[in-house]
């Protein structure tokens, strides 16, 4: 049943992606699918959050016309970083998240733009303000969005924090 959740929030955030900038041209500095990516890399969930990562890339890189598989692979290791920091580090204050998902966006924004410099595609708009302008829009977005995520997969979140504390101390060996 949480597969069919995240599938259906990825659609809306794919859709609200494509269809938004139409509306109102600054709201296509707010990266939805990022959103979700990094939500579910805050989660530890790998595997969901690597082929959510892949699927949201791939499927803004066809719909928009530009380098496919940029989004993607940007997407992709953004979340495995999300998911690594994640792991490493107690992220569960929303205090912490806010520069979670300030990194998330620079590190996506980064490599997409360096895929598309290095395989010879032209940038569309000038770098260090489209990023700015992406940090600031996916950050406050996504700031707001973790509370709207955390009703819809309720159940998780309730037995996360319910074990807040035991995981405070306790670190992880390999």
């Amino acid at each position: 049943m949480p597969q069919l959740k995240i599938a259906a929030v990825l659609a809306v955030a794919i859709l609200l992606q494509l269809s938004l900038r139409e509306v109102w041209a600054p709201l296509s500095y707010i990266d939805f699918p990022l959103i979700v990516v990094v939500y579910i890399a805050l989660q530890r969930h790998a595997w969901q959050a690597l082929m959510v990562a892949t699927i949201a890339g791939l499927a803004v890189d066809a719909a928009s016309g530009g380098l496919i598989g940029a989004g993607g692979f940007s997407k992709t290791l953004t979340a495995y970083l999300v998911f690594l920091a994640a792991t490493r580090v107690n992220l569960e204050n929303t205090l912490l998240r806010i520069p979670v998902f300030a990194a998330a966006t620079l590190v996506d924004s980064a490599i997409y733009v360096f895929w598309h410099r290095s395989l010879g595609y032209p940038p569309s708009a000038p770098f260090v303000q489209t990023m700015s302008y992406r940090l600031i829009g996916t950050t406050i977005a996504g700031t707001a969005a973790i509370y709207l995520l955390d009703l819809l997969f309720t159940e998780q979140a309730r037995q996360r924090r319910s074990f807040k504390s035991r995981r405070k101390g306790a670190r992880r060996v390999r």
